[in-house]
């Protein structure tokens, strides 16, 4: 009988877990709540990973105690070593697998795009980090802690940008924008001003202006310069973060995938990822900026697959799963 083991992506907004044996199968992949230790604690969050465990083994149809040879967790906003060893100790602690790994999220995004397991991963999804493995396996990553270490990106950013843009259009401050007329509709208020209120008040949670930035970046596909401004931002943000790798890896000379995943790089933005490509094209030209076409949790499965001893045919096979099956839903109650 094959082993079972777990991949695990685990977003700020969102984690996918998905279950699969050793031969390749595509068990089960169940969607919970995101991984965010550094607001909520690293108990709470191996807790609630150690039950979507639980749940994927039982939407298996088998016994939620069945063991598990290797769950691969790659997670968001275990950014630092300590982290990945608190949560780590946790995890084993609640003994959600034979042999665990806690890697950042990045890394999941670039075992899941880069062939040869190196290279440069960038994540842009409700946040943003990049982190990059050299071929010689040496690596680079960023504190990624926020604001004060410098950081703007990922869908949140471009959202709170475009509000704050729209607000200042309507006050003097800013340009002209569609973004005014654009945004409200969203929450069902009047106007963008109403909705600020609402997140200052907290009457509506910072979060949910995450569905905003698919508003901006339409808006900027109009053609809005406002918009399209914010847009190029993110673009640039990225950019830097890859040269900044590639120069501290020393592989600016060196032809290196840059492979690209998140929700904001993976959701057909070509606005966004032309101006990624074409700043890479001064800046770092032997890159090779590549869009992940696969969910990142494919390379949290591949990097546990590898520890099972599992042949390549079954990573192929569950890659090939993975991408043909349509993610499942957020579990509207938390398992």
């Amino acid at each position: 009988m094959p082993d079972l083991v777990v991949g695990v992506d685990g977003g700020s907004s969102k984690t996918d877990l998905v279950l699969a044996d050793t031969e390749g199968r595509l068990l089960s992949w169940v969607r919970g709540a995101g991984t965010r230790p550094h607001t909520e604690g690293m108990e709470i969050t191996t807790e609630r990973l150690a039950r979507l465990g639980r749940h994927a083994l039982t939407a298996a149809g088998l016994p939620d105690t069945t063991p598990v040879s290797v769950g691969a967790y790659f997670l968001a906003n275990v950014d630092r070593r300590t982290d990945e060893r608190l949560a780590l100790g946790q995890l084993t602690r609640l003994d959600v697998a034979g042999r665990t790994l806690v890697r950042n999220d990045t890394l999941a995004v670039l075992h899941a795009g880069a062939p040869d397991g190196w290279g440069v991963a960038v994540v842009s999804g409700a946040g943003i980090n990049a982190a990059a493995i050299h071929p010689g396996g040496r690596s680079a990553r960023f504190l990624s802690l926020g604001d004060i270490t410098g950081d703007w990106g990922g869908g949140l950013a471009v959202a709170r940008a475009g509000l704050g843009a729209a607000v200042r259009a309507g006050d003097g401050r800013g340009p002209a924008t569609r973004l005014r007329q654009e945004l409200p509709g969203h929450f069902g208020l009047r106007s963008v001003e109403s909705v600020a209120l609402a997140v200052g008040s907290g009457d509506l949670p910072m979060t949910a202006l995450h569905g905003l930035a698919p508003l901006v970046f339409a808006t900027a596909a109009g053609g809005d310069t406002v918009a399209r401004g914010i847009v190029e931002r993110l673009g640039d943000e990225i950019v830097a973060m890859v040269t900044a790798l590639l120069r501290r890896l020393r592989l600016l000379r060196t032809p290196t995938p840059v492979v690209l995943g998140g929700g904001t790089l993976q959701n057909d933005q070509s606005l966004l990822r032309d101006h990624i490509s074409g700043c890479l094209a001064t800046e770092a030209p032997l890159a090779q900026p590549r869009v992940l076409d696969v969910p990142p949790v494919a390379g949290a499965l591949r990097e546990a697959l590898l520890t099972a001893g599992a042949p390549a045919a079954a990573q192929r096979r569950l890659r090939e799963a993975v991408a043909d099956r349509k993610p499942p839903p957020l579990l509207a109650t938390p398992p």
